[in-house]
This record gives structure tokens, sequence and C-alpha cells, in this order.
């Protein structure tokens, strides 16, 4: 839509006005085949009715092929007088229509300019609106306003969190996965043609769940039989191959550790090496199994083969 005519100083050139509202063009444009010129909002809302074709003369025109009208237009529009778009509220500025937006944004007889309130609750509000503004519902949706941001971030937090466990447990499991593939090398512990073997510790290790010992002081080194037989049990209930179950409690004791482990005194000498070991939990249980195969680290002072099995009467997370 053009500026009404009547706010210009002085007579209007019959070339800057548009055709379509009357008005002198506002961010002009042109057709290129009929070369003549509108406002871009005119000629746009003329098209969406389904026109095709010039308002003018009818011929062919294309809303992807207006263009901006020549130079010479241009500067005739810049160079008329314009009376400011606050003349009813007492502007009595005229200005040249190429420099009327630049003076919108400080007139001071704007009403939608935003002014500091007079109550002092530090809003900005529009001139317009001062004297029905509401200081207790400005601040209100201001605090909702920042308690609807606290929440986004808070999710957000959230979902970062939740992205870091979950990158966490892939690169636990891409760990075990690395590990298990170890077990090609295992040596002559397993016969190299007993592939099988291999497949089931593999397949077994990967399930466990990583664990970590909080009191390795807790660590029970002669469990009763009964003991040992609840042990057992977890160890079947989480798919440990029979044979490697009867293996693994065969070194439950310490009469079957290896010499780092065999008794009280080294035990205690050696407490700080066990932050070394690499523990996977025995579902449900305070115990673990350290696998010789995750643990070859540690040496053959500290590990057994195919691996251990430490019960503890707490500590284990």
């Amino acid at each position: 839509m053009g500026y009404d005519v009547h706010r210009f100083e002085g007579d209007v050139d019959e070339e800057l006005i548009c055709s379509i509202c009357g008005g002198v063009y506002e961010s002009p444009v042109q057709a290129p085949q009929c070369e003549h010129i509108f406002c871009v909002s005119c000629i746009n809302e003329w098209l969406k009715r389904g026109h095709a074709s010039c308002p003018v003369d009818r011929s062919h025109v294309d809303g992807r092929d207006l263009v901006q009208p020549p130079r010479i237009v241009r500067n005739l529009l810049a160079r008329l007088k314009i009376a400011c778009d606050n003349a009813s509220f007492g502007c009595q500025a005229i200005v040249k229509l190429d420099a009327l937006d630049a003076h919108l944004t400080t007139c001071k007889h704007n009403p939608k300019r935003p002014v500091d309130c007079e109550k002092g609750c530090g809003s900005k509000v529009p001139l317009d609106e001062l004297l029905q503004h509401n200081c207790v519902r400005s601040l209100r949706e201001k605090v909702n306003s920042l308690e609807a941001l606290i929440h986004e971030q808070g999710t957000l937090v959230q979902e970062q969190g939740a992205k870091l466990r979950e990158q966490n447990r892939e690169i636990c499991l891409l760990k075990d996965m690395i590990r298990s593939l170890r077990l090609s090398h295992i040596g002559p512990s397993l016969p190299l043609e007993d592939a099988e073997r291999r497949s089931q510790i593999a397949h077994w290790m990967i399930n466990l769940a990583p664990a970590r010992v909080s009191r390795w002081g807790g660590m029970i080194s002669t469990p009763d039989a009964v003991l040992q037989a609840v042990i057992k049990r977890a160890l079947i209930d989480s798919n440990c191959p029979t044979w490697l179950c009867n293996e693994l409690m065969e070194n439950a004791h310490e009469r079957k550790w290896p010499p780092g482990l065999s008794s009280l005194e080294t035990r205690q000498l050696n407490r700080r090496r066990y932050e070394q070991y690499n523990t996977k939990r025995i579902p449900g249980k305070q115990a673990v199994v350290v696998m010789h195969l995750e643990n070859e680290h540690m040496g053959d002072s500290m590990t057994a083969f195919p691996g251990l099995v430490l019960i503890f009467a707490h500590g284990i997370e």
C-alpha cells in the first residue's frame, strides 16, 4: 500500500503514483515486460487474487520476475518530502522520504515508542499503553517467562545428560567387545581347536555389567559352602556356561588364588593395586569376576585362568 499523496509537501509527479492503490510508491517494483511500476505489496496482492497480468495493459506478469525500478525513479522518490507518520500525535517534522524510517525510530511523538515505567518496575512500555500499564501483571509475565526459560534449560540439561549416559554405555560396550576379541589370543590355556568355548566366554562377558569395588577390605577369602552355592546359582542365572561356572567357582577360595592374593599379608601389601582390576559384577550379588583376559596387565601374580570370583560383605557398586 502506497503513501497518501496528501502527506507530501508540494505536488507529486503522476509517474510516482501506484495505479493500483493511488498512493505514492512504497517499496516499488517493476514488471520487466511492460515496465509498469507498482508498490510491492499492491502487485503481490493483485497476483494472489489469481491475476497473472499487468493491471494497466494486461500483459503477462510473473511475481518471480519483478525487478527494482530504474535508479531515476528511486532518486525522485527519495527526494520527496513527507510528513511524519505521527503528525496526528503532534509531530510537525517534514523529512525526505528516504529518511522517514530513521526519523520514526527516534520520533518523540511515536505512540509505540518504548518508555520506562514511571512506577519503577523496570519495564519498557509503549507510550500509548503507559496509562494502562500494570506493574504486577508485567512482573508476573517476566517471572513466568523466566520460569519457562529455566524449565527449558533444565530439559536441555536432562537431555544432554541422557545422551552422555548413553554414549558412556556404548563406550563400555565397545570396550567389552574389544576385550572379548582378545579371546582369540588366549594361548595354551584353551586349545586352539576349542573355538566354541572361546565364543561362549565372549558372549557371556559382554552381557556382564562393569563393577566398581569401593571397599576392598570387605573381601571374603574363605566363603563357606552355602555362600559359594548362592554365588554359583547367580552365575548360572547369568547364563554362564556350566564348564566355565565350575572353573570360576574353583577359584572363589583363597586356596586357589594366585600368589598376590593367597594370604592376608600379601593382600594387604597389594591393596593399592586392586583399583587396576577390570571387574564385572555377578548380577544381584556382592561379588565380582576378575577375568584373566581382561586383566593380563596385572601379571600372573594377581590373576588366574579363566578368572577369579571375589565375594564381598559389602562395597560393590
